[in-house]
């Protein structure tokens, strides 16, 4: 359940005054009602504590999960230093739910410094809230698979809460319902909603914007968690009852102590919850004793089928009636790739395709909703767009998912893009993707002027080239500059040139006379310009090979000559 205005919504309103203003002074004096703190407004109505209304008293009894952490203290799992991590163990945190948790920390770090919000505290109310999201059951941006709805808040057992969103958010125009993995109903999230993934929309649903909100809420009117009292003050503030401080507590001691990231979607979901046991069964009516002459029994009619009650609408993290068994739901057995099994792409652009793959169940249908985790694996600065390394995807309603844009590094080579269900052990899906060295097949001059000297001069003009590919400007293209020997007649012309060790050179770094210059690249316009030339005392006409990798070449003629007298 949420936070309502400062309180949480309670199973079970107290009955006696006394009680009453008890919560009602423990509420004004904990609970945040919180919004963006970008602006001197926003600030201050974050420091504000909503008034608590009648309709929704709190009584210490609303229902959340309620199973702890094991005895022994976590410790990092066997298997960690190979990248793989197990499967729904009570260490492990869903990746882009734990992400989620460290994003707000480090938000909450800059916006609300004194408050010392740690991501464990997150962690601790968002396992008791909702399991984590149902054990990560969440998209690439972090929105829940499904909606995570508390029950309706219509007085029957819980507060009366008239709609107050038009069921944008709960899909309820009667009555509110709390919302999302940290459990706010809409009241609340429209004073305290957050947007934490920087997509411009505040959603409950979300589990980037939900923990940003959290943490905002839990920093209330001044907190600093780091504090005992405080901490326990916070909280409180989210659900007023000892019960579930002692387990919020517990799971942020466990998860201070260590933790791990598990694959979306294989978190461990919890069981027991604090509403279970409390349902009495109906008095069942003795039958009368039969008598000594029991009449004739009619003919039997045959039973009409029972028919089923429907199943009240529950919520998944623990409020509301008991959780129905799980209905039978379609399994992935299918897991293929789609399109072409190979990626290439010159150094420093972007792929020609992206690696996508689909799920399928076992009656050959397309599966939507399936998450699929993409990763990169071998040595290469290759990245998804964004600069990730790995990604998670849900499948469109075709059963595909597709890999963020791959953007190629400067590191050429091979590696290998790897695509896996979260949510079944199916056989991964590989494509083999290539970096290659940059490219031309076209070299011209930037000028047409000729390019002469005096013996023992040097040229006045500079060599200019443009390298293209296929129209294109080619930049960062690797190319060499030679000064070679005129090829002889009848020679072949697939031969390597040979350097020519007479004639016109260039100069290195200690002035020293070099004829073959070989660590060059164009400029991000596809333009090389050369190094000043030089004459030795020969006259005559000689050659400038300049190639770049791609397999384009130009040469260009030098001409050494007296100066007419």
């Amino acid at each position: 359940m949420a936070p309502h205005m400062g309180r949480r919504l309670r199973k079970g309103a107290g009955t006696t005054a006394v009680a009453a203003l008890a919560v009602a002074a423990l509420s004004a004096s904990q609970a945040p009602g919180v919004v963006h703190a970008s602006t001197p407004t926003d600030q201050a109505a974050s420091d504000v504590t909503p008034t608590p209304t009648p309709d929704a008293p709190a009584s210490g009894n609303s229902p959340y999960y309620t199973d702890l952490p094991p005895l022994t203290s976590p410790t990092p799992p066997p298997n960690a230093s190979t990248g793989t991590l197990p499967i729904g163990d009570q260490q492990g945190i869903p990746a882009t739910v734990l992400d989620a948790y460290k994003k707000a920390e480090a938000a909450l770090a800059t916006d609300r410094p004194n408050c010392h919000l740690p991501w464990q505290l997150l962690g601790g109310i968002g396992k008791v809230e909702s399991g984590h999201a149902n054990g990560g059951r969440v998209d690439a941006n972090g929105t829940t698979l499904t909606p995570i709805l508390g029950p309706v808040l219509n007085g029957a057992g819980f507060a009366n809460i008239t709609d107050t969103d038009g069921g944008a958010y709960d899909g309820d125009k009667v009555h509110d319902r709390a919302v999302g993995p940290m459990q706010f109903i809409p009241s609340t999230w429209a004073s305290s909603g957050r947007d934490g993934n920087g997509d411009g929309v505040k959603d409950p649903n979300n589990v980037y914007d939900a923990a940003l909100a959290a943490g905002f809420y839990l920093c209330g009117n001044g907190r600093d968690v780091a504090v005992k009292a405080d901490l326990d003050k916070a909280i409180l503030s989210y659900n007023q009852s000892q019960e579930y401080l002692t387990t919020v507590t517990t799971w942020f001691d466990f998860y201070r102590r260590g933790t791990h990231e598990v694959p979306d979607g294989t978190g461990s979901v919890p069981s027991r919850r604090s509403d279970q046991g409390t349902s009495k069964q109906p008095p069942v009516t003795p039958k009368a004793p039969p008598s000594k002459k029991p009449s004739p029994k009619p003919t039997p009619t045959p039973p009409a089928p029972p028919v089923k009650p429907p199943v009240p609408p529950t919520k998944p993290d623990g409020g509301g009636t008991p959780t129905p068994p799980t209905p039978t739901v379609p399994r992935a057995t299918t897991f293929e790739g789609v399109g072409a099994k190979e990626l290439t792409a010159f150094a420093g652009g972007a792929f020609g395709g992206q690696p996508t793959a689909r799920v399928k169940d076992a009656s050959g249908k397309a599966m939507a909703k399936v998450s699929v985790k993409f990763e990169i694996l071998g040595d290469t600065d290759t990245r998804f767009a964004g600069g990730a390394t790995s990604v998670t995807v849900a499948t469109a309603t075709d059963g595909t998912a597709a890999a963020p844009a791959l953007k190629a590094g400067e590191k050429t080579g091979t590696f290998t893009v790897r695509a896996t269900v979260t949510e079944a052990k199916l056989s991964a899906v590989e494509w083999k993707a290539t970096v290659v060295a940059r490219q031309a097949d076209i070299l011209a001059r930037g000028d047409a002027k000729e390019l002469t000297a005096a013996p023992s001069g040097e040229f006045a003009n500079q060599v200019s080239v443009k390298a293209t590919y296929k129209g294109a400007v080619a930049s960062g293209v690797a190319a060499s500059a030679t000064m070679i020997v005129t090829p002889a007649a009848g020679a072949d012309p697939k031969a390597a040139p040979k350097v020519n060790d007479k004639g016109p050179y260039f100069k290195d770094a200690r002035g020293n006379p070099v004829r073959e210059l070989t660590d060059l690249k164009t400029d991000a316009n596809g333009v090389l310009v050369l190094p000043k030339m030089y004459a030795d005392a020969r006259t005559g006409t000689f050659l400038l090979r300049l190639a770049t990798e791609g397999g384009a070449t130009l040469t260009v003629e030098l001409k050494v000559a007296a100066a007419a007298s």
